[in-house]
């Protein structure tokens, strides 16, 4: 294998880690807000590197274009999309989860 082999297998590797981060994070945290954090960041990134392994991977030049507007284009509306959905948890009156939230949960004072 040639160096950009392995560096598209890391990046493919490194995408399904992150992509593995957002998904545990969609279903562990607590309210919507934490939840869009972690899948804006978490999934951009993951999303952003399987891309970048599959443009080191094409040989064909303009699938590579193809993949890099992809990966552009993926990289300035994931963010954009996790701070509308926020934003209109906010519009609804939807309050973000706090400590004395757990406390109320776990059953001690509020």
């Amino acid at each position: 294998m040639a160096i950009s082999e392995y560096a598209a297998v890391a990046l493919v590797a490194g995408g399904a880690f992150f992509g593995l981060v957002a998904a545990v994070g969609l279903v562990r945290l607590p309210d919507v807000y934490t939840r869009t954090h972690a899948a804006s960041k978490s999934d951009t990134l993951g999303a952003v590197l399987a891309l970048g392994g599959v443009a080191l991977v094409i040989d064909a030049r303009l699938a590579t274009v193809k993949a890099v507007f992809l990966l552009v284009f993926m990289f300035l509306t994931n963010p954009t999309a996790a701070h509308a959905i926020a934003r209109a948890a906010r519009d609804q009156g939807i309050d973000p989860w706090t400590t004395d939230d757990a406390d109320a949960d776990a059953g001690g004072e509020p």
